[in-house]
């Protein structure tokens, strides 16, 4: 048995690409993705996750007319493959307070910098890289984190630094960041997560 995991992604889908490795190199013992939702029927993930054998389907806001109806749709569609633990991969849509209250502790997210810095609302993709690279920092890294209602506000699970180097661009520091940190954190968080949703699940079952 395993826990049933849905990505949900934005574009290209490297974090993505990064979990189904891990799940392919048997790092992801106690989790299964069994579904991939995408924000945009352009979002090259979701060729990723035809390559994987992994189903897909597309909702948006703007396709359903409100964030309300999309969420419902989502809801819907995460109920009919059994999901268990939400992860954001480089999903760039802002989920309601009502829809992470409903999963509360069970949607991961992984954010481009060490939170608190260069975190919240409108700090996503290269503007986080900028953002270190005007303000001088000689560290950065990434952070894996539950979502709540308050954009890159929930609490910590696991953190990784990389460092600054002389004559970076916001491009290459982007990638440094996501060989180095995120697409090593974010299989960890998923399986530490999965895992613990399964002895959870176990314990009542033996109660």
């Amino acid at each position: 048995m395993k826990t049933k995991i849905a990505v949900f992604v934005s574009g290209g889908g490297t974090n993505l690409q990064a979990l189904i490795d891990a799940a392919d190199a048997g790092a992801l013992p106690s989790g299964e993705i069994v579904l991939v939702l995408a924000s945009s029927p352009k979002a090259y993930a979701l060729e990723r996750a035809a390559k994987a054998g992994i189903p897909s389907a597309v909702v948006s806001a703007k396709a359903e007319g409100s964030q309300a109806a999309a969420e419902e749709k989502m809801n819907a569609l995460l109920a009919e493959y059994g999901v268990e633990l939400i992860v954001l991969a480089g999903y760039l849509s802002i989920l309601s307070e009502d829809f992470t209250r409903r999963w509360d502790r069970r949607i991961l997210n992984i954010h481009p910098s060490l939170i608190p810095a260069f975190c919240g609302k409108g700090y996503y993709g290269l503007r986080v890289h900028e953002e270190a690279l005007r303000r001088g920092v000689k560290v950065t890294g990434a952070t894996v984190h539950f979502v709540n209602e308050i954009p890159d506000g929930g609490e910590i699970l696991l953190q990784q630094a990389v460092e600054v180097l002389p004559g970076d661009t916001p491009e290459v520091l982007q990638r440094r960041v996501m060989e180095r940190a995120e697409w090593k954190l974010l299989p960890r968080a998923a399986e530490m997560v999965s895992k613990q949703l399964l002895e959870e699940h176990n314990h009542v079952e033996n109660v």
